[in-house]
């Protein structure tokens, strides 16, 4: 995997920043953490939860720096705020929805058998005719 790519499980992230599974998902219904970045995968063990490593460790550390002198619901607005003004891309698939803003896009690839044809600049073009 990719280190751009690279997951982090929800246990390796609980014991990293030394913050209780509550804490986690009460950021989670605040809105400090998107819902998008909770990432379900099926392993050997059953179904376990993993985060795009980068995003959330920028934003855990964030988190940490700033939850002793700002209140929750102020450092959630200024993370919806940072995101109203972002652009998205919506995937809808036979096992729902998911939306990625922008920029945290780092690569769009269409596989077909063994051939991958990277789709990021005709996407990023889109985007960028959409802005101006």
């Amino acid at each position: 995997m990719e280190a751009e790519n690279k997951l982090i499980s929800k246990k390796e992230l609980l014991a990293k920043y030394g913050i209780s599974y509550g804490s986690l998902y009460r950021w989670k219904r605040k809105g400090l953490i998107p819902d998008e970045w909770f990432i379900r995968k099926a392993t050997v063990t059953g179904q376990e939860t993993f985060f795009p490593e980068d995003l959330i460790c920028e934003r855990m550390e964030r988190i940490m720096a700033t939850k002793e002198d700002v209140l929750l619901d102020e450092l959630a607005a200024a993370f919806s705020g940072e995101e109203k003004n972002d652009q998205s891309i919506m995937v809808e698939t036979a096992y729902g929805k998911h939306v990625y803003k922008v920029s945290d896009i780092r690569k769009i690839t269409f596989t077909s058998g063994d051939r991958k044809t990277d789709l990021t600049k005709q996407i990023m073009g889109i985007v960028k005719e959409d802005k101006t």
